[in-house]
């Protein structure tokens, strides 16, 4: 059998599971259930010889995060960026492009780093199956067997079985996210949900995507013919791909096009949107209690807690949710969990930094984290990877103190090289050209202290960067 290229989209922000998943660090890159994320369960199901070497599609923000991730669990993928967010329909015309470019015929297989499914083999044995279908010239989505009349999802009516391929079936309709009553109809009349996930013919999507949305793919074209190679990502072009139409591939061609098929999924398939499915998708107690991190438990019912550090108790309340992050709480009620993306949307309209960032700020180096500031200084944790080195800068307002409490940094400061050991420290003053690096086999960690007048992110004037940026 022909091999499938499979597509992983790897963009989106996640604000449904805040304050966990934010857009500096979304949820596909959070172990929300088990020990991986969403999206490196999603690479590690993709090693069976059914596949081709995958494609992640994601943006400019999150390269490293997907480079670093790739290299926890040991595996390789063609990065491809997005310049900037044009929902799932430019990223589908991209995806069909680039695999246009092996071969027209080549079978592609697109599905979300942010969805659980429970039966990874009977994923990819149902893509084996859907790549038949394909072939034909059909595109085909995966509809999951609903457990129950959810209103978070968009539903499927199948239509007849196709002659070439055993169970798969014309799709006859896409219904938008009903109302309770209406999804209880639905599900009784044998509706699916729609789980985004799609396998089809390269040259088949071009063609429709072309035919219903051509300036996505005149768009999409363009971003590929001029895209660039950069520390081994290739990135579309920011011009052409800004004229792509915002519009998510449902819109685009699924609910327009006659080609449409569908086969039946019953793999325990979430795409974990809320608090909720995260709480049903864990390990929990006699009481319906789950409990990760830091927490504990007492006369209560159906309770999930999450606490990366701080110790998060509940006493005699049932069926909520508490997520403990280092700067932020969540108490939410199982019934209302829908109602967490309004919530961030609120936070950002009273432009509260935590709406989309965490204190811990990632960094193709490594990452650092606020500890403390006040009136002209501020306190950071800092820690750089083996061999990582932050860029060749200078600030004009703050002065830095860093000390060192793991680890050895070589530390560039105007002409000097001096060599940092734990527990002793370096000084730098305002203006002067510094540079941090960690020559070591161990994470290197230390503790900045930053003094001056204004002590904003964007006091860097950079001179040399191995990372490209500005």
């Amino acid at each position: 059998m022909k091999k499938i290229l499979p597509v992983i989209m790897c963009g989106g922000s996640g604000t449904r599971v805040w304050p966990e998943s934010r857009e500096t660090f979304p949820k596909q890159f959070i172990p929300l259930v088990g020990e991986r994320s969403t999206f490196q369960t999603t690479i590690a199901m993709l090693a069976d010889p059914a596949f081709e070497r995958p494609i992640v599609v994601s943006n400019l923000e999150y390269r490293f995060l997907v480079a670093d991730q790739l290299r926890e669990i040991g595996a390789e993928a063609d990065v491809v960026l997005e310049p900037s967010r044009r929902d799932s329909g430019p990223a589908v015309a991209v995806a069909a492009g680039l695999a246009a470019r092996r071969a027209p015929d080549t079978i592609v297989v697109v599905l979300a780093a942010d969805h659980v499914v429970r039966d990874t083999q009977g994923l990819v044995d149902l893509c084996k199956r859907a790549s038949a279908a394909a072939a034909e010239g059909y595109i085909v989505t995966l509809g999951v067997k609903p457990d129950g009349p959810a209103t978070g999802y968009g539903y499927l009516r199948p239509g007849a079985p196709l002659e070439t391929c055993c169970e798969v079936y014309k799709l006859d309709a896409f219904v938008e996210k009903p109302d309770r009553a209406t999804a209880q109809d639905y599900v009784d009349a044998g509706y699916l949900w729609n789980s985004g996930n799609f396998i089809f013919r390269a040259d088949v999507m071009q063609s429709e995507i072309a035919q219903f949305e051509p300036g996505i793919f005149a768009a999409a074209e363009a971003a590929i013919e001029a895209a660039r190679q950069d520390l081994g990502f290739m990135i579309l072009n920011a011009e052409a791909f800004a004229h792509a139409p915002k519009k998510s591939i449902d819109y685009a061609v699924m609910e327009k096009t006659d080609k449409a098929a569908l086969i039946p999924a019953d793999i325990g398939w979430s795409d974990v949107g809320t608090w909720r499915a995260v709480w049903e998708l864990s390990e929990r107690d006699e009481n319906g209690n789950s409990v990760r991190g830091h927490g504990v438990v007492m006369d209560a019912r159906n309770v999930h807690v999450r606490s990366e550090d701080t110790l998060t108790t509940v006493v005699g309340v049932d069926d909520i949710i508490v997520v403990t992050t280092q700067d932020a709480v969540l108490v939410l009620s199982h019934e209302h969990g829908d109602q967490v993306k309004q919530l961030v949307e609120q936070l950002r309209s009273e432009n509260r930094r935590e709406a989309g960032e965490h204190k811990r700020i990632f960094r193709p180096w490594g990452y650092y984290q606020g500890i403390d500031e006040g009136q002209r200084y501020q306190v950071k944790r800092i820690v750089v990877k083996p061999g990582q080195r932050l860029s060749l800068q200078k600030h004009f307002h703050r002065a830095e103190h860093w000390i060192v409490v793991r680890g050895t940094a070589e530390v560039g400061r105007d002409e000097e090289i001096h060599l940092v050991h734990e527990n002793e420290s370096i000084y730098l003053p305002i203006g002067s050209k510094h540079r941090l690096t960690n020559p070591g086999k161990i994470d290197l960690e230390l503790i900045e202290v930053q003094t001056g007048s204004y002590l904003g992110e964007d006091d860097i004037v950079r001179f040399e960067d191995a990372y490209n940026r500005g």
